[in-house]
C-alpha cells in the first residue's frame, strides 16, 4: 500500500511538470516576448514603405507647385495684346523714307519692314492702319496695340504711353528756299514755319523759336509744297524725309543740318501700351534679334542709305 501511493504521487508530479513545460512552449507567459520575428519583420517594412509613400506624395506636391507656379510667371510673360495672334500697328504714312504709300496703296518703308520682322520674330501676323500722326498716341491700347512712325521719344509722351528700345537716332533738318541765306537758330526767329502735326519739329517750332509763327499740316510733303509756293519761310522736319523732299524738288529747295540751327539728336522707339511690360520685354527682345542676325542692316541699306 505505501508502495503504492508513492508510486502515484510521482506520476502526479510527472504530469504536472510537462503540464507546465507544454504552457511554456505554446506561448502561455508574456506575448510581446514571444511573437515570432518575421512579424516583426513584416510590421517594420510596412512602415518604412508608408512613410517613403509619404516622402514621396510629399515631393510630387512640391514639384507640382513650382511647376504650377513656373507655368503662372511664364504666362505672366506674354503680352494680351498679341493674344489674339495679331499685331495691330498704326502708323502715319507720309514720313519718306520711313513710312509711305507705294504703288498698291498700301503702307511701306523702313518702319513698316521693321515691324513686320518683329510680328515674324514674335510669330504674330501684323496688321498696318495708316492714322494722322496727332492721333497715334491716343489710339494705343484702343484701336491699335502699338505705333510706328518714326516717333521720337519725348517726355511729354512718355506720359502717355511707353517706349521701346530706340531704333533709330535722327536729327531735324530745315528746309530752305534754295536761295536762303538762313544758317543759324537766330536767323528763324519771327519766320513762318511749316510743320507736320505733333511731330518733333512742331515742338521745337512752337516752344523753341521765338517770335514764330507755327502752320500745322497732316502730312510733310503739304508743308513743303506750301515752301515752295512762298506760304511758309521754312519746314522744320525730320533728316530722312528732308532729304527725300530735297531730291525730289531738286534746285527748288535744300535741307540743312538741324545741329546748325542748334537742335539735339532725338531718338526713334515703337510707342507701346502704358504699363504693358510684358509687350515691352517681347519686343526688345525681337528687335534685339533682328539687329544681331544681320536683318536690321539690311532693312537700313534697302530703305534709307539709299535715299
Amino acid at each position: 500500500m505505501k508502495k503504492s501511493v508513492v508510486a502515484r504521487l510521482f506520476a502526479m508530479s510527472l504530469a504536472a511538470v510537462m503540464t507546465m513545460g507544454l504552457l511554456t512552449a505554446c506561448g502561455g507567459g508574456n506575448a510581446a516576448s514571444t511573437e515570432p520575428a518575421d512579424t516583426k519583420e513584416a510590421d517594420t517594412q510596412v512602415e518604412a514603405e508608408a512613410e517613403e509613400s509619404k516622402t514621396e506624395e510629399s515631393t510630387e506636391a512640391a514639384e507640382a507647385e513650382t511647376e504650377s507656379a513656373g507655368t503662372e510667371e511664364a504666362g505672366a510673360e506674354v503680352s494680351e495684346a498679341l493674344a489674339d495672334g495679331v499685331l495691330t500697328v498704326g502708323t502715319n504714312a507720309e514720313f519718306p523714307p520711313f513710312e509711305y504709300v507705294d504703288d498698291n496703296g498700301e503702307p511701306d518703308g523702313f518702319d513698316i519692314a521693321l515691324i513686320k520682322a518683329i510680328g515674324e520674330k514674335l510669330g504674330v501676323e501684323v496688321t498696318v492702319e495708316n492714322m494722322e500722326f496727332a492721333s497715334l498716341v491716343s489710339s494705343i491700347g484702343s484701336k491699335i496695340d502699338v505705333s510706328i512712325a518714326g516717333m521720337t521719344v519725348t517726355d511729354e509722351r512718355k506720359e502717355s504711353v511707353d517706349f521701346s528700345e530706340p531704333y533709330y537716332e535722327a536729327v531735324q533738318y530745315v528746309i530752305l528756299p534754295a536761295d536762303s541765306e538762313a544758317a543759324t537758330a537766330a536767323d528763324l526767329t519771327g519766320m513762318t514755319i511749316g510743320v507736320q502735326l505733333g511731330t518733333t519739329g512742331d515742338f521745337i517750332a512752337t516752344d523753341d523759336v521765338e517770335g514764330s509763327v507755327v502752320q500745322q499740316y497732316n502730312k510733310g510733303v503739304d508743308a513743303v509744297n506750301d515752301l515752295i509756293n512762298g506760304r511758309v519761310d521754312c519746314v522744320i522736319i525730320d533728316k530722312n524725309p528732308a532729304l527725300v523732299f530735297e531730291s525730289k524738288f531738286e534746285g527748288q529747295i535744300k535741307a540743312v543740318d538741324g545741329a546748325q540751327f542748334e537742335f539735339g539728336a532725338e531718338e526713334y522707339a515703337i510707342a507701346l501700351p502704358k504699363g504693358d511690360t510684358a509687350l515691352a520685354a517681347q519686343i526688345n527682345s525681337a528687335l534685339e534679334e533682328i539687329k544681331a542676325d544681320g536683318t536690321f542692316d539690311e532693312l537700313v541699306k534697302t530703305y534709307i542709305e539709299q535715299e
